[in-house]
């Protein structure tokens, strides 16, 4: 079964805001709730699953009601970190299912991208979502000093990155680490080869101002 696992433990800090950025309005309805709407549009059958700090998610039931949201979903209780918010979510996951991770706060990823990540997994075991890099880069040396860089030679990567449920769950079975900066770490630490398939520069993790004006603006564009 295609699950799609949605971590949504982000704050409002960098955002300059008092409401953690997957509950801010953005288009009529919280970002959160436009991440989830993407994924339903994808498939009416696939499996949700929102993973969301312990404290939030009281406030997550209320917006349910005030915006009469009715996509069905399962709210998972998150960890203190990251991989531990997505370990828990992983609890809901069986090893025949073929599971996405993907951010709570990238609501504009489209459904070509669903689409072939489900594909790609499903097929070679996972799937991560990266974009080239479009600046010129330089890398800072042990010296301190920097040189020019490749950029070719790298990726930004996004989300979602979908993995059959046997091959994850068991990634996630290691101590966390502060190496695993996404699941696609976790997951080649634990010895598996990594797939890439193409994103969207338009997918992008609402983290600043700058982010949530243009999100609002694509998504008000899209459905007006």
């Amino acid at each position: 079964m295609e699950v799609v696992l949605i971590v949504a433990g982000g704050s409002g800090k960098r955002m300059q805001s008092e409401t953690p950025k997957q509950f801010i309005e953005i288009a009529g309805l919280p970002v959160l709730m436009h991440t989830i709407k993407a994924f339903a549009w994808y498939a009416s059958e696939i499996r949700i699953i929102v993973v969301l700090p312990e404290n939030h998610i009281t406030i997550w039931q209320k917006l349910i009601r005030d915006f009469n949201f009715t996509i069905n979903h399962t709210c998972v209780k998150g960890g203190e970190t990251r991989f531990q918010s997505v370990k828990n979510g992983l609890e809901y996951v069986t090893d025949t299912d073929v599971v996405a991770i993907h951010d709570g706060v990238r609501p504009l990823v489209s459904l070509n991208i669903i689409s072939a990540s489900f594909r790609v997994a499903s097929e070679k075991g996972n799937a991560v979502t990266a974009i080239p890099l479009k600046d010129s880069i330089r890398e800072i040396i042990e010296s301190g000093e920097n040189i020019a860089a490749d950029r070719n030679r790298f990726r930004i990567i996004q989300t979602p990155q979908t993995f059959q449920g046997e091959i994850i769950k068991k990634a996630y079975e290691t101590d966390e680490n502060q190496l695993f900066t996404d699941d696609a770490s976790v997951a080649e630490f634990s010895g598996e080869k990594i797939y890439l398939i193409e994103g969207a520069p338009v997918n992008v993790k609402i983290t600043t101002p700058e982010d949530l004006t243009f999100a609002r603006s694509f998504l008000e564009k899209i459905e007006n």
